[in-house]
């Protein structure tokens, strides 16, 4: 087993699906970042191999905590948000917030603006979750602009495209 790591099953008393878990948030925050599993090999300098973190990304091998640190340091990102310590879509929900499915936007072509600019919040915010994302009303209001249309017409469309997680939709209207 090279650099540290036990196999998936090697761990005694470690649940797979956490390493599973972890290794979808290590997914995505790759993805958020718009690299490759090469991307990653190539500008790490080698120090993680493609086949490696694609291992580590579908929970095939454990990541030990040390080499959970430098990947988090290599994306960027809290070690936390790797680990799941945060719960951001409860956190938004609580507050009135509109929370966006960006998995069900990806599988929209016509909302390719609207992803950049959700892109762009995730960066400025360090809200690596990957799957939701927790807008506000200056956001909506942004992505109305981007849609060319009314706030009730945006969050028509973004229900329509099935973004809006559990039919939230913002309150303080």
């Amino acid at each position: 087993m090279a650099e540290g790591d036990a196999g998936a099953g090697g761990a005694e008393g470690a649940e797979p699906s956490f390493s599973i878990e972890v290794g979808q948030r290590l997914r995505s925050v790759r993805r958020i970042r718009g690299l490759s599993l090469d991307d990653v090999e190539r500008e790490s300098g080698g120090r993680w191999s493609a086949s490696a973190v694609g291992a580590y990304e579908r929970g095939f091998r454990n990541l030990s905590l040390p080499r959970l640190r430098d990947l988090a340091a290599f994306y960027d990102v809290p070690m936390g948000v790797l680990l799941g310590e945060e719960d951001l879509a409860g956190g938004a929900r609580a507050q009135g917030r509109l929370v966006l499915d960006l998995v069900a936007l990806q599988a929209v072509p016509e909302a390719e603006s609207v992803l950049r600019y959700l892109r762009s919040i995730i960066l400025e915010r360090g809200d690596y979750n990957g799957r939701v994302l927790s807008i506000r009303r200056d956001d909506i209001r942004a992505i109305c602009s981007l849609l060319r249309t009314d706030e009730s017409a945006t969050l028509e469309q973004l229900a329509g495209w099935g973004a809006i997680v559990d039919g939230h939709e913002p309150t303080g209207s």
